[in-house]
């Protein structure tokens, strides 16, 4: 039956009136071509729904195939920044440590040069100090340190950079005296009469040298481009004992200056006419 109707095409009412096949014969040929037809038509359907499906499917999968590769692509960056991030980080960390085994260094090199200059002048005070003179000696015609405070002038003309009690650099280790910012070549006056006890190179200090004023007072005159005494000179107040450089490894070039008494240093600032 399907045959014949692929074969011959659709009936029509015409041709089946002509036939001259058996009316009854013909009613029940043309239902069971609609049975079929309607199954074909339904079966079409299924078809298309199937296509349709499978489309829609093949969208969803290229979708997600899509976001699968966006998704990987973005691993993939995250990756990559993670990667430059932790290259990063050891780099900081390798610069930081790096700072702080030089700021160790030079936090042990400082401490050992204010050893170096208190083991200095412990020495020149077991020497010159074994008494303490409350008074001058007779033929001492200096007025007494210990009267002078508020009346010294500052050894040199400059810029005050560094404190007293300040901290030094990122050593944080606090400063001694104060620095004078000054031009090379400078006059570094004594800041009053005294005895010169030393004249040397000292290291942190360069050319220092040290002044002892009586009653246990000395004034320290470090950084010196050259000095201009020698040990056992007597100088006056004012008068040029060095000149200013940077000869104790100081980036800028001028005058560490400290005051002492008994070996204790304290604030010159308190003691000097600033104006």
């Amino acid at each position: 039956m399907l045959v014949a109707r692929y074969a011959g095409g659709p009936p029509d009412a015409l041709r089946v009136a002509l036939s001259g096949d058996d009316p009854s014969g013909v009613a029940r040929t043309l239902r069971y071509t609609g049975y079929v037809s309607r199954a074909a038509a339904a079966l079409l359907e299924s078809y298309r729904a199937a296509i349709a499906e499978a489309e829609r499917l093949g969208r969803d999968a290229e979708e997600r195939r899509a976001r699968l590769r966006a998704i990987a692509e973005e691993s993939r960056g995250k990756r990559a920044s993670l990667v430059a991030e932790r290259r990063e980080k050891r780099r900081v960390f390798d610069r930081v440590g790096r700072e702080v085994r030089a700021g160790r260094k030079e936090i042990r090199v400082l401490r050992a040069d204010e050893a170096r200059l208190a083991r200095l002048i412990e020495g020149i005070g077991r020497v010159i100090y074994g008494r303490v003179e409350k008074v001058p000696e007779a033929d001492d015609k200096r007025q007494p340190f210990s009267t002078l405070r508020g009346k010294l002038r500052l050894p040199v003309a400059g810029e005050l950079t560094g404190r007293f009690g300040a901290p030094r650099g990122a050593s944080g280790i606090e400063a001694k005296g104060v620095f004078i910012r000054a031009r090379e070549g400078e006059p570094v006056r004594a800041v009053a009469p005294g005895r010169v006890v030393y004249a040397d190179w000292m290291r942190g200090f360069g050319n220092l040298l040290i002044v002892d004023h009586g009653e246990a007072y000395l004034s320290i005159y470090a950084n010196n481009e050259s000095l201009l005494k020698q040990v056992g000179d007597a100088v006056g107040a004012g008068e040029a004992v060095a000149t200013t450089g940077a000869s104790g490894g100081n980036e800028e070039s001028g005058l560490y200056f400290e005051l002492r008494h008994l070996g204790k240093a304290f604030d010159p600032l308190r003691w000097v006419k600033l104006k």
